[in-house]
């Protein structure tokens, strides 16, 4: 071994590392070798040739890149990568590259105090053997958010924030003056005014809103909200420019819309929903039908660029919690002047179809209208009338004067959806929890929320008008003979939706062989979407049923929006837009103004501009969907916390190698058995094959299968539900 001028051996191992940090802290510097020496202090003759084989190999590894004969520096293509920092509680952080590689650990000593989301530039770590490829953030390029919201702590001296998750690496340190009145136990929302450093590790922050104390109702809720940097309330300058809005509808704005109010027209909608943004519409039209998809006119009442659509574009959704909705737009706007209430002349943007029997489009218009719906209708009404019309029962259908209407709707629903999966569309209808709850929000009844056929009727006539709209502006005619110029395809905001993953298929495929399932993961669009949809027709109602659409479901893309058109893959769309929900989702007014512009002549609209918004659109969807998540994960909680010590009969909803998630199968509240309290065996994580495996006894717990469960701990705090296996001892499977 060579030594260096300290007079210590020097390993080759040893070695690695000093030019690891000296290139890694000096990216964009060249040194010589004369100068590598001098930096690494190695003056012996051994060190240097030492030093000059292991920059061979790093370079060989592309760590780095040799600029000349007897020069080195670091190989920024490979080696300095900018992306998204990831931060877990476990201190198993990582690094998500921009383009869209596989996520990269980050240890906490290479973090550089970087926060969850936050935006980082890093440098590739020289890979020791035997170790997994790790990344060292040596910028954050910018903070995901400079607010957090915790509990306080306030001491004599001091004050600090403890944060939800410990999604900090360490608390958050207030100055007593900064307070603003808040104390010990208040959930709090706080700025962070001062970052870690190199010179101090302290965050420091401010506070700028008590939410009040724990465990209330309100502030749990809005602690949420604030956690993920949504608006828990309205700005008042906007709420006072929504009042200012003339709900008043002229005679000259009916003269130049189509007037629908003479049609039969209704709205079908949750018992509990207020903002009305969708209606339809049917008359008999000789031995055809016209139906009519009526959408809100949101973009007519809100100009771009006004104070109401600055504030729609930020939240860019509504959000809803379990007890709340946070609207996108002011509540004026949303339950009153846009919504389609009954018996109200409304303005709308309609996709209007003339349908025969069998559901083919003799043709279509998109035009703006004037409608009066007759009637509102809850989706549980509307199944109601449709489950009669097959039975003997009598009911409300033999009453309703548009029973008739609902059920020619229905029947040409379903046959919409029939070739909508005839034609490649994925078969997915997941169930979703809800809960009711009573006036201090507290939840008193659990329950899954399934599919019929109301809301099918609706959900088809959507997705059509929603088809339909992509298709008229993205779809280009090629040019006739005749012709020289080709229709320019104009910048528009579609909804789309990637193909799976091929790996993450081949692993489903891999795994429901050992179930007695087939399915190609290789062929067309259409083949592979047919083999996942006879697969779920195979596995319904078997014990499995549950795990398979779960690991299926981890094969799928998200959808998200873009202003470039690849279509969508689960709808087995070529073209798909959303146009349909304006008061709700911010992409649709975004797609009614581009529309109304090229009816009226414009010309194509600033790409740039659109796909950024619908990067932001997409963003913001996301986020609204974990703080859905999280309440409903809150709710859970607090219905199951009187409930300790309680047995169910469960199953596997969930396995991860530090417990297994069980579903009550009574009320479909989930919980985790932590793997410290397995202790009749020390069980292996198979990832693979989603399941524990037992070292000694070979017991095995897998997705799907049945247990009974005592419930432990109900954290509210935590948002975290503890389960036992109340049988000790497993069956062998």
């Amino acid at each position: 071994m060579s030594k260096h001028k300290s007079g210590k051996r020097l390993t080759k191992q040893r070695l690695v590392e000093m030019l690891q940090t000296l290139f890694q802290q000096n990216p964009n510097e060249t040194f010589s070798l004369k100068q590598i020496f001098r930096e690494l202090k190695l003056s012996t003759h051994p060190a240097k040739m030492l030093a000059v084989d292991v920059m061979d190999e790093m370079a060989w590894d592309d760590f780095l890149t040799k600029a000349s004969d007897n020069s080195y520096r670091l190989n920024l293509k490979t080696q300095v990568q900018e992306g998204t920092f990831i931060r877990k509680a476990n201190g198993k952080n990582s690094f998500q590259p921009d383009d869209g590689g596989k996520p990269i650990f980050v240890s906490e000593r290479n973090s550089l105090f970087a926060m969850n989301g936050d935006r980082v530039r890093v440098t590739m770590m020289a890979r020791r053997e035997k170790h997994i490829k790790e990344a060292m953030v040596v910028e954050i390029l910018s903070h995901k958010r400079d607010q957090a919201v915790g509990k306080l702590k306030v001491e004599k001296d001091y004050a600090f924030l403890v944060t939800e998750g410990n999604i900090f690496v360490h608390d958050i340190l207030i100055p007593k003056k900064k307070l603003k009145g808040g104390k010990t136990g208040d959930k709090a929302v706080v700025k962070i005014t001062q970052w870690p450093s190199k010179d101090s590790k302290n965050i420091v922050g401010e506070v700028i809103d008590v939410l009040g104390k724990e465990g209330d109702n309100n502030v749990e809720m809005h602690a949420i909200l604030a956690q993920y940097g949504l608006p828990y309330t309205y700005p008042k300058h906007v709420e006072e420019a929504a009042e200012k809005i003339d709900p008043g509808i002229t005679p000259q704005e009916i003269a130049r819309r189509e007037d629908f109010r003479e049609v039969f027209t209704c709205t079908i909608d949750p018992k509990d929903a207020k903002d009305f943004d969708d209606a339809l519409s049917i008359r008999k039209q000789g031995k055809l039908w016209e139906v009519g998809v009526h959408i809100a006119d949101v973009s007519h009442y809100v100009k771009e660029g006004s104070v109401i659509d600055k504030e729609a574009t930020k939240r860019a959704t509504s959000v809803y919690l379990v007890d709340r909705t946070i609207p996108m737009l002011p509540e004026r706007l949303c339950n009153f002047i846009c919504s389609l209430r009954p018996d109200e002349e409304k303005l709308c943007y309609s996709v209007v179809f003339v349908l025969d029997e069998d559901t083919n489009i003799k043709n279509y218009r998109i035009v703006h209208t004037v409608i009066k719906s007759n009637r509102r209708y809850a989706y549980e009404e509307v199944q109601d009338i449709l489950e009669s019309s097959t039975s003997s029962k009598s009911s409300k259908s033999s009453t309703d004067p548009y029973a008739e209407e609902l059920r020619t709707l229905d029947k040409l629903a379903k046959k919409l959806r029939e070739r909508r999966f005839k034609g490649g569309a994925v078969k997915f209808d997941r169930e979703e929890l809800h809960f009711d709850i009573d006036d201090q929000g507290k939840p008193i009844r659990a329950y899954f929320k399934k599919s019929n056929d109301a809301t099918q009727l609706i959900e088809e006539f959507m997705l059509l008008a929603n088809r339909t709209v992509a298709e008229h502006i993205g779809k280009v005619d090629k040019p006739k003979a005749k012709d020289h110029q080709t229709k320019a395809k104009k910048t528009f905001v579609y909804r789309i939706h990637d193909q799976p993953d091929p790996t993450k298929l081949e692993t489903l495929r891999e795994f429901v062989v050992k179930f007695g399932y087939k399915m190609k993961t290789a062929g067309t669009k259409g083949a592979i979407s047919k083999s996942l949809n006879a697969l779920m027709d195979a596995c319904q109602g078997k014990k499995e049923q549950n795990l398979i659409e779960t690991v299926a479901l981890r094969a799928m893309m998200k959808a998200k929006y873009s202003t470039h058109n690849i279509g969508h893959y689960g709808l087995a769309f070529e073209y798909y837009t959303h146009f349909t929900s304006p008061i709700r989702r911010y992409p649709d007014t975004m797609v009614h103004r581009l529309l109304t512009k090229y009816q009226d002549g414009g010309r194509s609209a600033n790409q740039e501009k659109y796909e950024e918004l619908s990067e932001h659109c997409s963003d913001m969807e996301q986020t609204a969907q974990q703080a859905e998540r999280d309440s409903i994960k809150y709710k859970m909680v607090e219905f199951m916390a009187d409930k300790i010590g309680n047995e169910y009969d469960a199953h596997i909803s969930g396995i991860q190698s530090y417990g297994i998630y069980c579903e009550i199968d009574e009320n479909h509240c989930e919980g985790m058995v932590p793997m410290r309290d397995l202790d009749d065996d020390y069980y292996d994580f198979d990832e693979r094959n989603y399941c524990l495996v037992g070292r000694r006894h070979h017991h095995k717990y897998q997705l799907g299968d049945p247990v009974r469960i005592k419930v432990a701990r109900a954290n509210i705090e935590k948002r975290q539900l503890d389960f036992l296996l109340a049988d000790e001892k497993p069956s062998k499977r």
